[in-house]
Order: structure tokens, then sequence, then C-alpha cells
């Protein structure tokens, strides 16, 4: 018996194919696909309908397999969403989160409703490009997309809508919006008012395991497929991370580590407090009922940035070969903060690491290896830094920090996480989102009683790699450094 993860990140997609044999896991991946944001004029927006047609294609890559897909599940990046006519058509692709349209609305805002009033009401951490201030900046634009909405669905719920022809909001993927309140378990209709958008955009919200619908008939008939059960995974690619980590115990700290870095731990029920909104840390749902108390941190993204930049100039490096210029590179050079306004939009990524340095007072990076030094070690860093936080937000200590996704793959950073920190890591499953995806899907079908039986499993089907903390001196003086430098608080 197979079932399909459809894991969507922020550059690539995937299709893993899951297989559950004598309680051990077995994973194919059926199809894979690069998610391109496209730049028309001003905005920067999701080619949706690119997406939904690589969905297709992997549902009938494994019609032509001769598989039976007994359900199918997606996750993707979080606080993007389309918006629904009353027609029932999309209207508009979707705005990336990284659309420069939300600039100073997210200040504006908090100076109007103040940030305790804001996250007393959400948990969440303040960024940005969050659905509040995309929804905020939409209504001052007098969008008229928003004008004509009459459904607000996020990118899995969009997705599926266009699968099954059904509509639902996914619990883990709302509460990322900063207008969905935890403690009501609703949405939020003051914040909403606030903003000037109807409450009655926002439907039904189902928690993650929940059955949304079938392949409709228009798409059975198109691919020649049957009624396959679609399955609300925790659809935000983190939530779905999370449930994949293979924890041991249930006081555990994790980093889902790709396009973006989130780290935190998994808690029963929302800490919104003085010191979780003094740290800016953001509580998601999670599956089972949990609660992921975590932050998010700018990530590999950084990187990325500077590869295409790279790319384009015709100094096409892989990746492995990027890091093995970092680790021949002179350590300890400079340091940026990651998560720095100045490195959240995309282009021209290298001048703006330097001009980081520049006016931080440190010599700035110059070739290839000493910018990816650069990058890679500010992430190390950076992560020791949000680990101190989340113990002390958590008020837990924590053995060591696991660490999933394909950000693992760099063993140098998980090595120098491990230095950085100063305990080991354990790194793996590479696939956690789609791994997690897998899993809440088998929970949904009875094949698992909850998430810690699903981790056990998951535990026992795929390896970890363990890095045990080294030149403790040289990092421990790194890091006291980089907090000077950066102006971060210790």
């Amino acid at each position: 018996m197979s079932i399909l993860a459809y894991d969507l990140g922020a550059s690539s997609g995937r299709a893993l194919l899951g297989r559950l044999t004598d309680r051990r896991i077995e994973t194919e991946e059926l199809h894979r696909f690069s998610n391109d944001p496209v730049s028309i004029g001003n905005r920067l927006q999701w080619d949706i309908l690119r997406l939904y047609h690589e969905i297709k294609a992997g549902l009938l890559k494994a019609k032509q397999g001769g598989l039976d897909v007994q359900s199918i599940g997606i996750d993707s990046w979080a606080v993007d969403f389309g918006l629904i006519g009353k027609n029932g058509e999309l209207l508009g692709n979707p705005y990336h989160y990284r659309d420069p349209h939300t600039d100073g609305v997210m200040e504006k805002l908090m100076t109007e409703l103040t940030p305790s009033h804001i996250f007393g009401k959400t948990g969440i951490q303040f960024l940005p490009f969050n659905t509040l201030y995309q929804l905020a900046a939409l209504k001052s634009a007098n969008s008229p997309v928003l004008q004509a909405a009459d459904k607000f669905l996020m990118i899995p719920d969009l997705l599926r809508y266009f699968l099954t022809g059904e509509m639902f909001n996914e619990f883990s993927n709302a509460t990322t919006t900063q207008f969905y309140n935890p403690l009501t378990m609703s949405w939020d209709r003051d914040l909403l008012a606030a903003i000037g958008v109807p409450a009655s955009l926002f439907g039904t919200v189902v928690q993650p395991g929940a059955s949304v619908g079938k392949i409709r008939p228009s798409v059975q008939s198109e691919l020649g497929i049957g009624a396959i059960p679609v399955i609300a995974v925790a659809e935000h690619d983190t939530g779905s991370a999370v449930a994949a980590v293979p924890a041991l115990e249930k006081s555990f700290a994790y980093l889902s580590c790709g396009t973006w870095s989130l780290m935190g731990t998994e808690v029963d029920a929302p800490v919104i407090n003085e010191t979780s909104q003094r740290l800016n840390f953001t509580n998601e749902g999670g599956v089972g009922g949990t609660f992921r108390l975590l932050k998010n941190i700018m990530g590999l993204w950084i990187l990325q940035e500077t590869k295409r930049e790279w790319d384009r100039a015709g100094q096409n490096y892989s990746f492995p070969a990027l890091v093995q210029l970092a680790d021949q590179a002179p350590n300890f050079g400079s340091w940026i903060d990651p998560d720095d306004v100045l490195f959240l939009h995309a282009g021209d990524m290298t001048s703006r690491i330097r001009q980081y340095c520049q006016q931080t007072g440190q010599r700035a990076p110059e070739s290839p290896g000493e910018v990816v030094r650069c990058i890679l070690e500010s992430l190390a860093l950076k992560y020791r830094y949000v680990f101190g936080m989340t113990e002390e937000v958590s008020a837990q200590r924590f053995n060591g920090l696991h660490m999933v996704g394909g950000g693992i793959n760099n063993e140098l950073l998980c090595q120098w996480t491990s230095n950085a920190i100063g305990k080991p890591v354990w790194a793996g499953p590479a696939e956690g989102s789609a791994i997690g995806n897998l899993a809440v899907q088998w929970m949904a079908r009875g094949e698992f009683a909850d998430i810690w039986e699903a981790r056990k499993v998951i535990r026992e089907s795929f390896p970890v790699k363990v890095y045990e903390p080294a030149q403790r001196d040289a990092w421990e003086d790194a890091y006291g450094r980089f907090v000077k430098v950066t102006g971060i608080r210790a």
C-alpha cells in the first residue's frame, strides 16, 4: 500500500512515495521539480498553476508506475495565500512573502494596535511578511482582488481545493497568519476588523489528520485515476518536519534547516507571556494538539541567493564545491546577523554581506570561499544564540539538538552547529517534511496510534548522524565576538 506526500519548499518541490512494511518506512522520490517565483513589474508572485501542474504530474507518474495510491497530503511554506471569488475561481497569483508590498506595514500596525495586543491574541513572532501584514497591505492599496474575494486559502489549502473542489483551512498553517487565536482556537475577529478584512473570508479550520475530500471527477477523468482521498497533514512544512523529528524523549530541541531555519521545541499549550514576546518567539500549531514554540532564522536562503548571483555571472559552483571552498577559507574572519532586514529580499546578496561587514567595522569577505564561510559560521553562531533562548523561553535544558531537513546535507554546517552550541547534533532525516507528511497520513489511516509511535518508527527507519562538539574554546571565543559585532543581545 502506497501513500503520496507532496512537500513544497520555497525553491523546489517533491512527491515522495511512502510504504510501510514490517514497521519500517520505505520512501521513493517519484517526482521532483523547481519552484521558481515570477517577477512581473514590481511584484513577486508564486506560479501557483505550475505547482498544480506538477502535483498532477506526480499523480500521473504514480499511475504510469502501476501504483495504487491510497491517500495524498500536501505541505508547503507558511503565510502566503490565494483569494477565491464568488464564482469559485482564483483571483490572481498569490504574492511571494518576499514581495516588498508589506514594507513598513508591520511597524505601522504595531503603533496602532501595540505589540502586546497582537502577541497576546496570537503568540506569533513579529515578521514583516506575516499574513496579517500582507492583508493589511492589500487593504491599504485598495486591492481589487481583496475587494472581490469570497474565500481565503493558504497555499496547501488552495492546491487541495484545485484537486478536490473542497475548501478547508488547516490548523498548523492557519496559526502562522498572526490572526488566528490559539487560546480561543478560532480566527481573531478583532484583529481582522482592525485591518478592515471581513471574517467571512475565513472558513472551517481542520486539524492535521482530517479527511478533506477526494480527487474531483474532472481530475480523475483527466489523469485516468480514481477518487483518491486527500488528507490534511501538518500543512506548514515545519509542522510536518517537527512531526518527523526522531526524538527519544518528550523534551527535545529541533532545528528544521532549509531555505529557512526554524529552531524550537514542542509544547502542549501556547507559551504567551512577557518572555516569549520579548524574545520574539512564535507559537505555531502542531500535530496531535501540540504547539511549536520556535523562532524563525533566515537560514540557507542567504547561501542560495549568493549562488544564484554567481550562477547569473557565469561562476557556476555546486553547493558541495562552495562548502569545500568555505572549509578551506580562514576561520572567524567576519560575520553577519542572518536575520538583519538587509538580507530579506532577493538579489545582490554578496554586496549586502560586504556592506554589513563594513558597517560593523569588519573586513569584508572577498572570495566565494570567504563569503560562504561568513554565511555558514554566522548561521551556526546564530543557532547557538537561539538555542539558549529556546531553553530560556521553555524553561528546559536540552542535551543536544535534532536537525532535520535538506540543510543537514551540509555536513560542515552540522559540525559547526555542534561546535557552536557545545552539544551533540543528531542529523536526520533529510526529507523531514515529506516524512512527517507521510506519518500524519498513516496516523489518519490508523497505522500509527499517535505521533510518538510514528517517531519511533521513523527513528528505526532512517539513519541519524551524530556530530560531537569540537574546538570548544575557539568557538566560545568566536561566539562572544559574534554577539558584540552583530549587536544582538547576549
